[in-house]
């Protein structure tokens, strides 16, 4: 895979968290099974007890049966019985040459999921988006989400 040189650079620019789980996401992304889009998405979430939890996208041929990285993360992370808080979850693609995509937005039903991780917490974590040299902070998943469903 190939990091553009200004991605390094706004990486070491970031604090230990923050560069510590956009590397786990750059690690969660080898699992990635994408046969068909070639578009491979990892994902990482930092807790609050420096605990991570990886997801990557998973793809199937039967279409629509496959996941998005930032669900199979944040279920992964529902399934396990962890009480530690989210405290930072990094999203990074690629695209079919292998080089950071110019893109890397959840899609909706993952927005929902994220928004409502936040609502089970009590309390938002920081969502970082890697894409073509670029790295973007938000302070809450509710920001990608502003109409979400509410309980």
């Amino acid at each position: 895979m190939k990091i553009n040189k200004s991605f390094e650079t706004q990486l070491d620019a970031l604090d230990k968290d923050e560069q510590a789980v956009i590397k786990t996401a750059l690690l969660a992304l080898e699992n990635s099974y994408a046969p068909y889009s070639h578009f491979k998405v990892g994902a990482s979430l930092l807790l609050e007890n420096d605990e991570t939890v990886l997801g990557s996208n998973q793809e199937n041929a039967a279409y629509p049966s496959g996941l998005c990285a930032e669900r199979t993360a944040l279920f992964s992370y529902g399934s396990s019985g962890i009480k530690s808080p989210i405290k930072i979850m990094a999203i990074i693609a690629f695209d079919k040459d292998q080089k950071q995509s110019d893109t890397c937005s959840p899609c909706g039903a993952c927005r929902q999921v994220m928004f409502e991780y936040e609502q089970i917490q009590k309390k938002p974590y920081k969502v970082i988006f890697c894409y073509d040299g670029h790295i973007e902070i938000l302070n809450s998943s509710a920001e990608l989400l502003p109409y979400a469903f509410h309980f």
